[in-house]
């Protein structure tokens, strides 16, 4: 993965899907029984590379807790014969940070600055190594919930950036005056609020197997310039879409998504205006 530029890889692939070239169909959510979790099933062609792809990710309850695993199949559309058969982590991992690295290229400001991650995993590690040479950061923090416990193996991986990131231990803190916030959890529930965002911020947001998870108040949707990944599927899977629609939020107030961003037929918010992406963006009116 580390000699594959990713960013680019998801470039060329939502500049294809803005052309009409990528057939992508809705997730398909599949509810075991007896409350035990649920799968999650998503497909997509990628007819330039003669290739489809099928991306298979459980998230089974066990005693213990909520367990999610993921695995990936490319066949060829010239045989129909296997390619690729593999477990989706790593490639999870990067395909989603490089999703909303790419989100971070077409809509930050040209000189944003300030950097902040919520997250600590390696989710987190890899959105920051993607976004990195995209910005002249001059500050750049990371905060996650119980951060205090992972501080010393984290400075360890942290050392090979720069500038070095900032650990706080304050949501408040590492937000404050950011350009960027980059949300990398699987938490099922808001990590921001409105207070945390003012105009001007980019805001991206990942998505987890956790029903209706969300990083943001949904209720925030409807005071925030709102993009995504695909318009035609992400408003039915991402949490904060499928409850703000619950609320009077309408998938029409989108202002675009990456391939429309990626071939220039949306157009990113004004240097007043916040935005956000990843799976999907949000960025603040007010």
């Amino acid at each position: 993965m580390r000699r594959i530029d990713a960013v680019a890889a998801m470039r060329e692939l939502f500049e294809a899907h803005g052309r009409g070239r990528v057939p992508q169909p809705p997730q398909v959510l599949t509810v075991l029984p007896d409350s035990r979790g649920d799968f999650i099933t998503y497909s997509g062609i990628l007819p330039e590379d003669g290739v489809l792809g099928v991306k298979v990710s459980p998230y089974v309850v066990t005693p213990s807790g909520g367990k999610v695993t993921a695995t990936t199949m490319l066949m060829s559309l010239e045989t129909g014969q296997p390619l690729l058969f593999c477990d989706s982590l790593a490639l999870t991992t990067e395909r989603t940070a490089a999703t909303t690295a790419l989100a971070v290229d077409l809509l930050a400001q040209s000189d944003a600055a300030n950097l902040a991650i919520i997250g600590s995993g390696p989710i987190a590690l890899a959105h920051l190594r993607h976004v990195l040479p995209l910005r002249p950061w001059r500050r750049i923090r990371i905060h996650s919930r119980n951060i205090s416990a992972k501080k010393e193996v984290l400075e360890a991986s942290l050392g090979e950036f720069q500038p070095v990131p900032e650990i706080v231990d304050d949501c408040s803190r590492a937000v404050a005056d950011a350009d960027v916030v980059l949300l990398c959890t699987s938490s099922g529930n808001p990590v921001l609020s409105m207070d945390h965002i003012k105009p001007g911020m980019l805001v991206t947001s990942i998505s987890t197997n956790v029903a209706r998870a969300h990083e943001v108040p949904p209720d925030a949707l409807a005071r925030m310039n709102v993009y995504c990944d695909d318009r035609s599927t992400t408003p039915l899977i991402a949490g904060e879409m499928v409850l703000a629609s619950e609320n009077g939020w309408s998938r029409d107030d989108i202002r675009g998504d990456l391939g429309e961003l990626a071939i220039g037929r949306a157009q990113a918010p004004s240097l007043i205006e916040p935005a956000s992406s990843g799976p999907w963006a949000l960025a603040s009116k007010t």
